[in-house]
């Protein structure tokens, strides 16, 4: 944004952590995380546990995207679209003051270095960073490209679910690869509804409640020159 870059090591977007090893932990603790951003419904936190992060010294916040109860609503909103724009843009029919306490999260000055994260890291997470770096001013090539950056980490994923629980019956690597990654055309629709129905991601977040000052005091968070 007019000369500026983000500033390195302040954010980062990630999925549950319950499942972190010891040497997982020995990666982690360097980053000195202050503030963990829990987006995950509340029947996912009870079943899924908080993670590491609060005994390491961060502050939680849960900020549920979803609704409990609101997979089902998603699905009668869009039906059995799977993961899709769509689909994402269905999440904007729930509370917003989720996304306005994130971006006060964001605008304080003593709250980074910030993990956001749902239980995949992908979708809740994704649309929420996308919100960010628009705010940032990040290009939109770039916002699509960070988000199809979530799929470099499905071969991972689908090994640890093949050395530990097993696939799904009914579901080999492949299928799983399918189901754990993300579509490439999932961002650009999203953001593609948002200039449709609201003008952008920057007029939805002003339409919600979001200050020009909460976003000046993001910028001047996470931006250097």
């Amino acid at each position: 944004m007019d000369g500026h870059t983000v500033r390195w090591g302040q954010f980062f977007r990630t999925g549950r952590q319950d499942r972190m090893t010891e040497a997982d932990l020995e990666l982690l603790r360097p980053l000195g995380i202050k503030t963990q951003i829990d987006l995950r419904k509340p029947e996912e936190v009870k079943d899924q546990g908080r993670g590491p992060l609060e005994v390491m010294g961060a502050t939680y916040h849960n900020l549920s995207i979803i609704p409990d109860g609101g997979t089902d609503q998603l699905s009668r909103i869009v039906g059995d679209t799977g993961i899709s724009g769509k689909r994402y843009l269905a999440y904007l029919e729930f509370d917003p003051q989720s996304w306005v306490h994130m971006f006060d999260i964001f605008a304080n000055a003593n709250s980074s270095p910030i993990v956001l994260h749902c239980t995949a890291g992908k979708d809740r997470t994704g649309v929420s960073t996308a919100f960010l770096l628009s705010v940032l001013g990040v290009d939109r090539s770039l916002i699509e490209a960070d988000y199809i950056l979530t799929n470099r980490d499905v071969p991972r994923q689908a090994d640890f679910i093949e050395h530990t629980t097993g696939f799904p019956e009914g579901m080999n690597r492949v299928a799983m690869m399918r189901a754990a990654g993300v579509p490439e055309n999932a961002m650009t629709d999203f953001l593609d509804g948002l200039e449709e129905k609201w003008g952008g991601a920057l007029a939805y977040l002003y339409s919600i409640g979001i200050t020009e000052p909460t976003m000046a005091a993001v910028r001047s968070k996470f931006l250097k020159t």
